[in-house]
């Protein structure tokens, strides 16, 4: 018998790399798998966990969320743990709380609390992302990796100004990115439809990327348009690529929006050429058709320059606000992807610090602007200026086909792009894994299981440089979920968005049970997980 081993028995052993599924036992020793076998072996352990007829995978990677605070606001973290998610890449969107000094600190807790609230009495006791990261080692569920977000890197050099940046302000942004990076961040991340990454211009990343390169990361992008010009806002992260040399890795890759019906053929295309010419070349999307993101984002984006309180000044300006109105009725909202706003399509799903306005989550934007007898960017406005920007809003703009057809193709990871604050936060924050393994592979078929974990676990292991996760391989981290594939549910909905999903059983990190029998242990074995090589 082996001292501090558990082993897991007769289980259906999905292995995360795409092969076809066994029945065996696998024996886990401190924090690594030490032995995989048919069930032909008599192996013996300090505990015996039986799992007949369960499946037993690699713990899930969730390669895009929004956690960043809320990860050490709420340690018990059930919305990923439930989901059977071990993993989860952090700073993403070019917008997070590292590096930082006390000014941009300041600015975005305000601008992201939306994403991550803005919790009383929390100790901001970092700046760098060295110390982002020191605190997040041992003291989470789950593991973490960091993408340093080129917005806080713009920030600190020259704030929210809506211009180029200078020579010597670019310099100064590779000198803290490198920085960064030596601390442990395993790539960039950028926004560039949100301020202050969307004034920059294609030279500006392509200088950044040629310094991740140089340290093995890879470049994360929200690109620059999802709606008129989505195959050039894709065109622009394989130009960035192509020119630096830097690997890509797409952020919540979709094509919606109804100007875009049609246009998959294209954008596959542009993937295979990349793909042709050597481009490490990869991409995240959740099974969801909404997404979701801050009402502040859909303004223009003049609207949006410099400090919180000169936005908000802008929002009370009758002439400002006729130019906003404009935008996003009339003539397109870069904000919004160059599109006007179809208000009938936007739900408000958080009203923070404005408790008097939460029937307005009773339905669409526009149905409650109707009630007070106000155009629904107008009243839009006035939530704005009510939540200190701070609404978060569901949007319904994808497209069926297009999301079932890049979820096949090999290049394809799994994202959650989870906000898990607000009232009624998108279900994807609870119920994206779950929801890829009953929908799309029990119920639809469009993936087999052993294909869909590996897309959920490998596939992204691989990206992040991490050779010994993501896999159940002998000598690999026993990050681990077991799970009833015959019955394993997402629970969670748009009206009801914080259940934990049926048929987890077991969770583990690092070898530690996180989840037990379905239920949160409160243990923090999650480590934070650095570029290999």
């Amino acid at each position: 018998m082996t001292t501090g081993s558990t082993l897991f028995a007769g289980g259906i052993i999905v292995d995360g790399l795409g092969n076809a599924p066994i029945r065996g036992d696998v024996l886990v020793i401190g924090d690594t798998i030490a032995r995989v076998t048919d069930g032909s072996e008599s192996l013996s352990a300090d505990r015996t966990v039986a799992i007949d007829g369960m499946v037993i995978a690699p713990g899930f990677i969730d390669m895009h969320t929004h956690s960043d605070l809320q990860i050490l606001c709420n340690p018990d973290h059930t919305a990923k743990l439930s989901q059977g998610v071990t993993t989860e890449v952090l700073g993403q969107d070019g917008l997070s709380y590292a590096p930082v000094d006390a000014e941009t600190l300041r600015e975005l807790r305000a601008q992201l609390k939306g994403w991550n609230d803005d919790p009383p009495g929390f100790d901001w006791n970092w700046r760098s992302v060295g110390e982002y990261l020191q605190r997040l080692d041992g003291n989470t569920a789950v593991n973490t990796a960091y993408l340093v977000p080129h917005g806080n890197i713009r920030m600190l050099v020259m704030g929210n100004a809506p211009r180029l940046a200078t020579p010597d302000e670019l310099e100064q942004m590779k000198a803290l990115l490198r920085i960064a990076l030596e601390e442990g961040g395993i790539g960039l991340s950028t926004g560039l439809t949100y301020v202050p990454a969307m004034y920059a211009d294609t030279d500006e990343l392509v200088e950044l990327c040629k310094v991740v390169a140089e340290y093995g990361g890879f470049y994360c992008p929200h690109h620059r348009n999802y709606g008129t010009d989505a195959l050039g806002g894709y065109r622009e992260c394989f130009e960035i690529a192509r020119r630096s040399g830097v690997a890509l890795h797409l952020a919540h890759t979709h094509l919606s929006f109804e100007a875009n019906r049609g246009k998959l053929p294209q954008l596959l295309a542009m993937f295979d050429a990349a793909i042709a010419e050597g481009i490490a070349f990869s991409y995240d999307a959740y099974p969801y058709l909404a997404g979701m993101t801050t009402l502040l984002s859909q303004l223009p984006s003049w609207a949006l320059a410099g400090t919180g309180a000169e936005q908000m000044a802008r929002l009370r300006s009758p002439e400002d606000r006729a130019r906003i109105i404009e935008a996003l009725d009339v003539i397109g909202s870069d904000g919004h992807q160059g599109l006007t706003v179809k208000w009938e399509n936007v739900y408000v799903v958080g009203t923070p610090d404005a408790p008097q306005l939460e029937w307005v989550m009773d339905g669409s934007l526009a149905e409650a602007a109707t009630k007070l007898g106000l155009r629904p960017a107008e009243f839009a406005l006035d939530l704005l200026i009510a939540t200190d920007r701070a609404a978060p809003c569901v949007f319904f703009i994808g497209i069926e086909e297009h999301v079932r057809a890049l979820m096949q193709r090999e290049e394809h990871t799994v994202g959650g792009d989870g906000i898990l604050v607000g009232d009624r936060p998108h279900p994807r924050s609870w119920g994206t894994f779950p929801r890829m393994l009953e929908t799309y592979v029990r119920e639809e078929k469009v993936l087999s299981l052993e294909e869909c974990v590996r897309h959920m676990t490998s596939a992204a292991a691989d990206r992040l440089r991490q050779a010994d996760r993501g896999r159940i391989v002998e000598g690999a981290r026993a990050d681990l979920v077991v799970f009833d594939a015959k019955n394993i549910k997402a629970n969670a909905t748009y009206q009801v968005p914080r259940q934990a999903a049926s048929g987890i059983l077991h969770v583990l990190v690092n070898g530690t049970f996180a989840v037990e029998n379905g239920v949160i242990t409160g243990k923090r074995a999650g480590r934070v997980l650095r570029t290999d090589g």
